[in-house]
C-alpha cells in the first residue's frame, strides 16, 4: 500500500467489541464535524488527527483546517470497524477546501472481517481539480482500488496533498446512508489539455538518449511481455534514477511526489509543467510487440498526455515524437483501476525498430500507474508480477526455557522524562519520534534510521550473571522494530571511538506476543562484560508502540514458546587488526570514478569499493571498466545493495532479499567469479534484525559482515555547503579519537579534492592502510604486501 498509517493503536483488538451493526442504515454515519477536537476524539469518540505531520492544525466551525510540511503530511479519522456494504452505505461525504487545482488522495482502510485482528488493508481514491473554495464531496463507497472488504471499513486518511505549504480544510465527515454516491460537477472541472500532436520534450532528456549505449533485452522462446517498469523500488527509481530495464527514468524533480509501493506508482503533479518517462535505450520491437500496456487508476476528469520518442538511427541525435492524449486514446477514468493500452502503431510515423522514450505530461490531477510493459502481437496483455516464494518457516524451540538465577530488576518504567528507573540517561537523538505519557511512552515513525535509547551505565555494565535471564519489555501496538544490546569500546570510554563498537539486533515481532516481548540475553550476540543499554530502532511501519516496562526477570510465562536466535552477521565500526587503518569509499557520480582511482594509485594504497549494484550494469556510465580494473589492481571489492534504500525500512523480507539477491547477480554478471564478498554497508548506514538475518541467509554466511565506520567525513553534511572545509575537520576530529574505518563518497567536486589530504592524514598516523577484509584479520583476506 502507498500509505500505512496506523489508526489508534491503543485500540488494538476493539474492533470486535466495537463493530457497528450490519442492520441497514436509517441515515448518515456522521463521524466527525470537530465539535470533540479538543478532546482529541471525532464524534464516533475516536481518535483523528495528524500525528504531527502537518506544519500547523486546528479545528473551528464544523471543520479541521491545517497546512501540509511536506508530502508525508496526512489527516485520519478512525472509527469502529463498519459493516459499510450490507448496512446499506453507498458513499463517503464531506466538505473540503484546498488551493485551485489542487488533488488529494483519499485512503480508505478495510479489514479482513469485522472480527479479525487490527490489521488492515488500503484503498485508494483520488480527487483532484478542487476549486479553491469550499466544495463538498460525495465518493462512491465501491470505488476504490485493490477489491476492498466493504464490510470492514475502519479508517479513513487523506494524504498526498499535491500542494504543501498552503491552507487546507475538511470538514462533516460522514457516510452515506442509501441512495448513489456521485462526485459533484465542481469536483470533476477538468483543466484543458493543449490539443496538439506534439509536445516538446525536454532536450536534456532526448541528448542524454542519444548518446547512451542501445542493447535488446534477450526474449525468452515465443513472447511473453516486455517489462518496462514494475514499480518495485522507490529507491531505484527515485535515488538511482532507473527503469526495470536498467534504463533512466524520472520526472527531473517536476512532479510533487513519486510515491511507489505495492508493484504501484503514484505520480502527483505540482502543474501542468510536470512530466515522467522511462526510456528504452534504442529498443527494436519492430515484428514482435504491438503497443504499451499498463493499469491506471485517476479520478474522472482526469487527462494526461503521453508522447513516444525513436531515434532515425541508433545513437545518433535526430530523434521524433509523437503524442496522444488520453482523450485522443479514448480513455477515460472513474477512481477505480483499469487496464489501459495503446498500439504502437497510433504513433504516426513511429519507427518501432529505434524506440527511445515514453514521456507522460500535462498531467491536471495524480495517477497510479501499475506494471508497464509491451505486450506481444495485436492483442493487448498485462504483465503479470511473479509470485514470490514464501520465506522458509522461522525455526523455533519447542523445549521449556530454562530459569535463571539472576534477580530481577526494572530498567526502565517511564515514569521520568530524561532517565530510566536506575538513574541512567534514557532518550533520542530525534525527540519527535517519541511522546511521552504517564508511566509509558509511544514511539511512533517509519523512519528505520531513528531510535531510543535507555541505558544500564554510562560506562561498561557486566551482564555476565544474566546470560540465561531475559529482557522483558511490556508493550502494545506495532512491533515492527528491532532491539539492539550495545557493547562498549575496549576502554569504556565514550571519548574514544567506536562508541559504541557493536551491537546485535533482534526482531521484536519473533519474540512477540500483543503484549509482552521475551528476549533470552544469550541471544544477543555482543561481550556481556561491556554493554552499555538497550536501544529500540529500526522502525519499519508508521504505526504506535506504547511501552510500558522494560525490565530484566529470570524466566518467561508458562508456556511460552521462544524462537531460536536467527545469524545476525557481525557489525563492524573500526578495525581490529593492530596499527591498521581502512578507507572504505561508498557510491559516488560515474564522471568522478576515474579521477578518484587516479588519486588512489597515486597514492599507492589499497582500499574498499562498497559498490551499488544496478549502476555497475549500466554501460554507459563506465563503472563497470573502472572497479574490474581496481579489482584486478588488488582492491577489494565489496557489496552495498542493488538500489541503495534504507534496508531495514523494507516492508517486508521479500523487498529485503530482492535487493540483496539483484546486488549478488550484478556483481556476478560483471566479475564473473574473480569477486566474491560476504563485507556488506548498508546504506545510509540504517541496520536492524531482519536486515541482518537476511543477508546471513543470502550469503549463507553467519558471519558476514556489515561494515559501518568510525571516521565519518561528514560529506553529505559539508560538501554542498558553503563550509566544505568542514569535512576535513570532520575527518581529524575521527582521526583524532581514533577511529581507523573511513565511510566517504565521491559524489561531490569539494570531498575529491580533499582526499589526497585524507589520504596524507591517514598516514601521518603511523598506522597501515590496507583493505577493510585485511584490517578485519579475515583468513581469507589477501596476505598484507607492498603496495
Amino acid at each position: 500500500m502507498l500509505f500505512d498509517r496506523r489508526l489508534v493503536a491503543g485500540l488494538v483488538g476493539l474492533w470486535t467489541a466495537s463493530t457497528a451493526s450490519a442492520a441497514a442504515c436509517t441515515s448518515d454515519l456522521l463521524i466527525d464535524n470537530f465539535v470533540k477536537w479538543t478532546a482529541g476524539t471525532n464524534n464516533l469518540d475516536w481518535q483523528n488527527g495528524d500525528d504531527g505531520s502537518m506544519t500547523s492544525i486546528a479545528a473551528s466551525a464544523g471543520q479541521v483546517v491545517f497546512t501540509p510540511k511536506d508530502g508525508n503530511s496526512y489527516f485520519y479519522e478512525s472509527f469502529p470497524c463498519v459493516q459499510a456494504q450490507s448496512s446499506g452505505y453507498t458513499g463517503i461525504n464531506f466538505s473540503i477546501q484546498g488551493p485551485a487545482g489542487a488533488s488529494v488522495a483519499l485512503e480508505l482502510q478495510t479489514a479482513s472481517s469485522c472480527d479479525a485482528s487490527s490489521n488492515y488493508t488500503s484503498s485508494y481514491n483520488i480527487v483532484s481539480d478542487l476549486t479553491g473554495q469550499r466544495q463538498v464531496i460525495s465518493l462512491p463507497l465501491l470505488g476504490f482500488d485493490n477489491s476492498p472488504n466493504y464490510d470492514a471499513v475502519v479508517g479513513l486518511v487523506w494524504s498526498v496533498f499535491s500542494k504543501v505549504g498552503s491552507q487546507w480544510s475538511i470538514g462533516n465527515v460522514s457516510l452515506a446512508c442509501g441512495g448513489t454516491a456521485t462526485v459533484p460537477p465542481v469536483t470533476t472541472v477538468v483543466t484543458a489539455v493543449p490539443s496538439r500532436t506534439t509536445i516538446a520534450v525536454p532536450t536534456t532528456i532526448l541528448t542524454t538518449t542519444a548518446t547512451r549505449s542501445t542493447t535488446t533485452p534477450a526474449q525468452p522462446t515465443g513472447c511473453t511481455n516486455l517489462l518496462i517498469d514494475d514499480w518495485e523500488s522507490q529507491s531505484r527509481l527515485t535515488f538511482l534514477g532507473y527503469n526495470a530495464l536498467g534504463q533512466s527514468s524520472s520526472d527531473d524533480g517536476t512532479m510533487a511526489s513519486i510515491v511507489v509501493s505495492g508493484k504501484r506508482v503514484m505520480l502527483t503533479p505540482t502543474n501542468l509543467e510536470s512530466y515522467f518517462y522511462s526510456q528504452f535505450g534504442c529498443l527494436n520491437t519492430a515484428n514482435k510487440y504491438g503497443g504499451i500496456s499498463f493499469r491506471i487508476r485517476a479520478a474522472r476528469g482526469t487527462t494526461f498526455a503521453v508522447t513516444l520518442a525513436w531515434f532515425d538511427q541508433c545513437g545518433s541525435t535526430n530523434i521524433k515524437t509523437f503524442t496522444q492524449t488520453t482523450t485522443q486514446l479514448k480513455w477515460t477514468f472513474d477512481g477505480t483501476e483499469r487496464l489501459y493500452w495503446f498500439p504502437l502503431s497510433v504513433f504516426t510515423g513511429l519507427d518501432a525498430s529505434k524506440l527511445d522514450l515514453v514521456y507522460f505530461s500535462n498531467f491536471n490531477a495524480a495517477v497510479i500507474l501499475g506494471p508497464m510493459s509491451f505486450y506481444c502481437g495485436n492483442t493487448a496483455t498485462e504483465y503479470v508480477i511473479p509470485a514470490v516464494a514464501s520465506s522458509a518457516p522461522i525455526p523455533r524451540q519447542t523445549s521449556s526455557t530454562p530459569v535463571s538465577n539472576a534477580k530481577t530488576f526494572v530498567i526502565d518504567a517511564f515514569a521520568n522524562k530524561d532517565s530510566n528507573a536506575l538513574g541512567e540517561w534514557h532518550g533520542s537523538d530525534e525527540s519527535n519520534i517519541v511522546t511521552q505519557g504517564n508511566n509509558f511512552i509511544t514511539i511512533q515513525t517509519n523512519d528505520s534510521d531513528l531510535s531510543w535509547n535507555t541505558q544500564l551505565t554510562n560506562k561498561c555494565a557486566d551482564l555476565r550473571a544474566y546470560s540465561g535471564a531475559y529482557l522483558h519489555i511490556a508493550y502494545s501496538g506495532s512491533n515492527k522494530f528491532s532491539v539492539a544490546l550495545q557493547q562498549h569500546n575496549a576502554k569504556c570510554n565514550d571519548a574514544i571511538a567506536p562508541f559504541p563498537e557493536t551491537w546485535d539486533s533482534l526482531e521484536a515481532a519473533r519474540y512477540a506476543s500483543a503484549t509482552d516481548i521475551y528476549m533470552p540475553i544469550n541471544h544477543f550476540n555482543v561481550n556481556l562484560t561491556r554493554t552499555i543499554g538497550f536501544n529500540l530502532r529500526g522502525f519499519y511501519a508508521n504505526e504506535p508502540t506504547y511501552f510500558t516496562k522494560i525490565e530484566i526477570v529470570d524466566k518467561v510465562p508458562n508456556g511460552w514458546v521462544m524462537p531460536s536466535k536467527l545469524p545476525s552477521g557481525k557489525l563492524v565500526f573500526a578495525c581490529t587488526r593492530p596499527n591498521s587503518f581502512a578507507f572504505a569509499i561508498d557510491d559516488g557520480e560515474p564522471k568522478y570514478a576515474a579521477r578518484v582511482m587516479e588519486m588512489i594509485n597515486q597514492a599507492n594504497i589499497p582500499v574498499t569499493f562498497f559498490t551499488v549494484g544496478l549502476p555497475l550494469l549500466d554501460e554507459k556510465n563506465g563503472l563497470a571498466k573502472v572497479y574490474k580494473d581496481m579489482a584486478a589492481r588488488g582492491h577489494q571489492i565489496a557489496l552495498h545493495s542493488y538500489t541503495h534504500p534504507k534496508m531495514e525500512g523494507l516492508p517486508d523480507e521479500a523487498s529485503i532479499d530482492w535487493e540483496y539477491s539483484n546486488d549478488l547477480g550484478a556483481v556476478k554478471q560483471v566479475f564473473g567469479d574473480t569477486v566474491h564478498s560476504n563485507y556488506f554497508r548498508p546504506p545510509f548506514g540504517t541496520e536492524g534484525a531482519r536486515m541482518r538475518q537476511r543477508l546471513a541467509a543470502n550469503l549463507k554466511d553467519p558471519n558476514a559482515y556489515l561494515v559501518q565506520w568510525s571516521v565519518d567525513v561528514e560529506d553529505w553534511r559539508w560538501a554542498q555547503s558553503t563550509t566544505p572545509q568542514k569535512q576535513l575537520e570532520a575527518f581529524k576530529r575521527d582521526l583524532a579519537k581514533g577511529g581507523n574505518l573511513v565511510v566517504m563518497h565521491y559524489l561531490y567536486n569539494s570531498t575529491i579534492n580533499y582526499i589526497p589530504e585524507f589520504i596524507k592524514l591517514a598516514k601521518a598516523t603511523g598506522k597501515t592502510l590496507m583493505r577493510v577484509d585485511q584490517c578485519m584479520e579475515d583468513p581469507n583476506a589477501p596476505p598484507l604486501k607492498a603496495f
